[in-house]
């Protein structure tokens, strides 16, 4: 066991608690979700900050000693790599996304630059038994994740938003729809289902007046998959259901082909039924066609409305109306007559 100063510790491992003196150990368990200290490497004029478990975003900077967690990562327009089969203090990781996720990178997107690469310093320890200094490696999450959980939502309206990829203004549209709910004079909760660790979306969720927020890594998922997200999913509508909200509103992290799940919740029988309305956020008028015809073929699911960059003009609302005989409208300078129309979804769900 060794001591360290950490200059920044990432949001992913926000559930520890932890201070800048960290103990660490050269036992390092190459499993998602074990967080580690690291030693950055390099200096980045792109993508170069990270969010700290505060919330707030920290340039990062060659010579910083980071606390972050293994995970993987598949994004369409960013950095995609692994979890290594084995690691070592003296290893070299890179840093995956802004939440301060680290793993092998093995793609990135050209406008990002190449990742951060960083050095690793050995596992965070903590201390759980009591009275004895025996300390095992720390990981993310502080709450259990329930598997095969009977979903019950109580009767209360649920609003999924899902995209047809990453960027699609998938956060933009929750929050408008949010506060408009909120304006409605209703209590909102929300969550983040599927992704990769960060929490600035459940952070601007919550600024738009979410009473309550979850994100997947509180249940211990660094990066949801196919195999975990349609539990991790049961799990916070149950937890947020508990709580007697009048709506609950969820994002989709990534695209409805993306490689974090989505697809699974939206086949899982008990999450559709409990869905009151579907909002599709498309980049653009053909990504809306082909999203429409997703949710309604594979899934039978038909949306409410259709917003994201497809909707920045009077062509692409047009288009969508036209086309695909949806409502659209957009989350950024329409925002109120988005919420408007899951309202009334959600209003016909309890009348």
């Amino acid at each position: 066991m060794k001591r360290a100063v950490a200059d920044k510790i990432a949001s992913v491992a926000q559930s520890l608690g932890l201070t800048p003196e960290l103990r660490l150990g050269a036992d390092i368990p190459a499993e998602e979700g074990v967080v580690v200290a690291v030693e950055v490497l390099n200096n980045k004029a792109t993508y170069n900050q990270l969010e700290l478990a505060s919330g707030r975003m920290a340039v990062v900077q060659r010579g910083d000693v980071l606390v972050g967690a293994l995970g993987h990562r598949k994004a369409l327009f960013g950095y995609s790599g692994s979890v290594p089969a084995a690691l070592v203090p003296g290893d070299t990781l890179q840093l995956l996304n802004l939440g301060g996720v680290l793993g092998l990178c093995e793609s990135a997107a050209p406008e990002r630059g190449e990742p951060f690469d960083c050095r690793v310093l050995g596992a965070v320890l903590h201390f759980p038994y009591l009275g004895e200094r025996i300390g095992v490696p720390a990981r993310v999450g502080n709450a259990g994740l329930v598997k095969n959980a009977t979903l019950d939502t109580k009767g209360i309206p649920v609003v999924a938003v899902a995209g047809t990829c990453m960027d699609s203004g998938k956060t933009v549209a929750a929050c408008a729809i949010i506060s408009r709910l909120r304006h409605n004079g209703l209590v909102v909760d929300a969550f983040k289902a599927t992704g990769v660790s960060a929490r600035r979306d459940i952070l601007a969720m919550e600024d738009a007046g979410a009473r309550e927020t979850r994100i997947f890594t509180d249940f211990g998922a660094v990066t949801t998959t196919r195999v975990n997200g349609p539990d991790l999913t049961k799990t916070m509508l149950n937890e947020l259901a508990a709580g007697r909200p009048d709506v609950i509103v969820f994002e989709l992290g990534d695209g409805l082909l993306g490689a974090y799940g989505v697809e699974a919740i939206l086949a899982d029988s008990d999450v559709r039924a409990a869905l009151t309305a579907v909002v599709l956020s498309a980049n653009d008028p053909v990504a809306a066609w082909g999203g429409v015809t997703l949710l309604r073929d594979r899934f039978g699911i038909e949306p409410a409305v259709v917003t994201g960059p497809a909707t920045d003009n009077a062509v692409g609302i047009s288009i969508i109306k036209e086309q695909l005989a949806l409502d659209a409208a957009n989350a950024r300078t329409s925002g109120a007559t988005l919420g408007d129309i899951v309202f009334e979804h959600c209003h016909e769900r309890t009348h």
